[in-house]
């Protein structure tokens, strides 16, 4: 079987700060035996592909995603993490996970997707 993934359906933040958008996967399975790979998808746009993330020395930056987006686990929490600093506008977007199982080298795409936006100026 594969692994169900669960992301949070929105996080609102301000511009100029940092967020979070977890990945957590379903209670049988160690994040740690999995890659995960970051997406980002805009309205009327295909999908990008942001990052992939095994372990700090596994890991790959896509062709111009600036270094400002990052990957990282939590063993503990059973989760993925991608981490955007210095939030921009045109980050405003729905951010999806994939995971890799490299035994069978099968992706799993999550169910719901982690919609990020921006909160407006006070």
């Amino acid at each position: 079987s594969q692994p169900v993934l669960t992301e949070p359906p929105s996080i609102s933040a301000s511009l100029g700060s940092s967020v979070r958008v977890t990945c957590t996967l379903s209670s049988d399975f160690s994040v740690g035996s999995y890659g995960i790979s970051w997406h980002q998808q805009k309205p009327g746009s295909p999908p990008r592909y942001l990052l992939y993330y095994y372990s700090d020395s596994t890991k790959h930056q896509g062709s111009g995603v600036p270094s400002r987006f990052s990957g990282s686990k939590d063993a503990s929490a059973k989760a993925g993490i991608l981490h955007i600093s210095g939030l921009q506008p045109e980050d405003e977007a729905d951010y999806y996970c994939l995971t890799h199982d490299g035994n069978s080298g099968t992706y799993t795409v999550l169910q719901s997707q982690g919609e990020v936006t921006l909160k407006p100026p006070l």
